[in-house]
């Protein structure tokens, strides 16, 4: 069968595609511009790439159509932002294709009532990027109920992986954080660093695909959240990581107000946005339907992100 995988070289593409492939797939890697993936894996070379203009062709309402074109059997959306863009694509394949699979995010949930959030509970998310992303999932979910479209989506937590810097302890992506604590010097915290994060390893969402695929069936319609087995705490967090670099930890709580006069304001925007969700998401489903099997906790995948930054 022919995957497509759209956003090919990112993040999760990167370990996905080479799954595929290794699974007898034949895949199609679609990306803007012929990247390098972060994930160097022989698999690669047997891969085909195509290089596409997604904004630029979605504004002459083409893309869909370049990708139907492309006769699929299976597509992965890695890199769909709005409920605008995933129509176009969907119009375009719907009836030609068996599994149509989107990435969607945790961010849908919103602000945190209820922990472990689980996929089929209200959600009020916070933002344009949740708020875009909670529209995209209903779409498709309407879209499987009345036209039978056989979609799935898997929503990520934050996600990490050699190759780009870890959400810090402080939620947010400044690696000074990860500098100064690994040399026992103060770092700061929001509030009493009671909130949560919730991380995943690259390589562990991209296994929750092939599972999806695997079991298309109890697959089709429904969401699953991508996620290791337990969030962490903001302090819990911190003081894993002194522990890991056997520093003693020197933490400092500060309203998040105060954080504002010792953070840039995008690291303050983000500890903002980060605290505000404080994610916590059950794996649960995903397990019982999909057979998934997290290999990595949220500290192991963070560890393996930091050995290549310090």
């Amino acid at each position: 069968m022919r995957v497509i995988v759209i956003g090919a070289t990112g993040h999760i593409g990167s370990y996905l595609v080479p799954k595929l492939v290794n699974q007898g797939f034949e895949v199609l890697a679609v990306s803007r511009h012929q990247q390098t993936p972060y994930n160097d894996n022989p698999a690669w070379k047997s891969v085909k790439s195509v290089a596409l203009d997604r904004v630029k062709l979605e504004e002459s309402n083409q893309f869909g159509q370049a990708i139907a074109d492309l006769e699929p059997d299976i597509v992965i959306d890695l890199i769909c932002f709005t409920k605008q863009s995933a129509q176009q694509l969907v119009e375009a394949v719907k009836g030609k294709i068996k599994q149509f699979l989107h990435c969607g995010t945790i961010w849908v949930h919103g602000e945190t009532r209820a922990v472990p959030s689980v996929e089929g509970q209200i959600k009020r998310p916070l933002g344009e990027y949740g708020i875009n992303k909670a529209e995209i999932e209903e779409y498709l979910h309407e879209e499987y109920i009345y036209q039978q479209f056989p979609a799935t989506v898997i929503h990520p937590g934050h996600i990490v992986g050699p190759g780009w810097i870890p959400l810090n302890p402080a939620g947010n992506f400044n690696e000074l954080f990860f500098i100064d604590i690994s040399q026992g010097h103060e770092v700061l915290l929001p509030n009493l660093g009671l909130e949560t994060l919730h991380h995943v390893h690259a390589d562990d969402v991209a296994s929750l695909f092939i599972q999806a695929i695997k079991h298309r069936k109890n697959a089709l319609g429904e969401s699953f959240h991508a996620v290791s087995d337990q969030a962490l705490t903001l302090k819990g967090y911190a003081l894993s990581l002194a522990d890991w670099y056997a520093q003693p930890a020197d933490l400092r709580y500060l309203p998040i107000k105060e954080m504002k006069h010792h953070l840039n304001e995008q690291d303050f925007n983000a500890t903002v946005e980060h605290v505000s969700h404080s994610t916590n998401c059950s794996n649960l489903k995903a397990k019982e339907l999909l057979e998934f099997m997290p290999k990595y906790s949220s500290l192991e995948a963070i560890q393996e992100s930091l050995l290549e930054i310090i």
